[in-house]
């Protein structure tokens, strides 16, 4: 009898044991993309994500009857909102949420050129369908480093040497990561991976830490994250190869390390696809 009760209190486990757990309904309410899965519909997803059917209507395009397919990757309008931090700038704010500028000032009701001020708290709108598109564009090119390459002003180089600790994972997908994390020795060289001007230095966001953004041209940005000191000025010309900063921990991490990202137009790219295969 005892093993009976025992065989009936471990058979819910046994039945679950191999499926994969489901996404939590607290990282559902926070996405601003949604990557549709076999079998949903619309409505369902609108229920689980907790926003409007119309409201992902409009912000898609949605066209009548509103099906949508498996692998479709659905905008979720929230109103999202930050508060600035002493010594954050609108530039900073825009690359750290990958919306540009230019909507964020929109949808605050500030000029282009307005500087922020600590405490102001802003509103974040997430882009329109049409960015997503441009988005999916760009992620599939960044995928194939022959076509990227293509587009992008020069070759990019390795910005520190080190074991890549995470990967990048794109926008859309559970526990999405704009870049890749490289670890190494604090203190240790950080260059840039191709020559241009430095659009940012100093800190930016909050999980950003001590952070350089270069300008390669094109729409192409780099960005060097969690660096324990910055070694350039903003509207300096550098060369690729040059030191931008050292390796730390500023930031949100709780390791020594390099969070290192490549963008066009706002849009993560994998840096893993555009630098060249690490030497052993």
């Amino acid at each position: 009898m005892r093993q009976r009760l025992l065989l009936l209190a471990a058979l819910p486990v046994l039945l679950g044991a191999g499926e994969p757990a489901p996404a939590k309904a607290s990282d559902l309410k926070e996405v601003t993309e949604y990557t549709v899965k076999p079998g949903e519909t619309l409505g369902g997803i609108a229920r689980r994500v907790e926003v409007p059917r119309v409201l992902i209507i409009e912000a898609n395009g949605l066209k009548p009857p509103h099906h949508v397919r498996a692998g479709q990757v659905l905008v979720i309008p929230r109103r999202r909102s930050h508060t600035v931090a002493a010594g954050e700038t609108g530039f900073a704010i825009a690359y750290a949420y990958g919306v540009p500028w230019s909507l964020i000032a929109t949808a605050n009701g500030l000029e282009r050129d307005a500087k922020v001020r600590a405490g102001e708290k802003l509103v974040i709108p997430t882009p329109s369908k049409p960015g997503v598109a441009e988005a999916a564009a760009e992620a599939a090119a960044a995928a194939e480093p022959a076509k990227a390459e293509r587009g992008a002003p020069l070759a990019f180089a390795w910005p520190a040497t080190g074991p890549v600790r995470r990967g990048f994972t794109p926008r859309g997908q559970r526990g999405s990561h704009d870049g890749i994390d490289i670890t190494g020795p604090e203190g240790a060289a950080v260059r840039a991976a191709a020559p241009g001007t430095v659009a940012f230095a100093g800190g930016g966001a909050r999980s950003f830490g001590n952070l350089v953004i270069i300008d390669h041209g094109k729409g192409w940005f780099s960005a060097y994250a969690k660096l324990q000191k910055v070694t350039v000025k903003k509207g300096e010309a550098v060369r690729k190869g040059k030191r931008v900063g050292l390796l730390g921990h500023t930031g949100s991490t709780p390791q020594t390390e390099l969070h290192f990202e490549i963008r066009h137009k706002t849009v993560p790219q994998d840096p893993l696809a555009l630098l060249p295969e690490p030497k052993n």
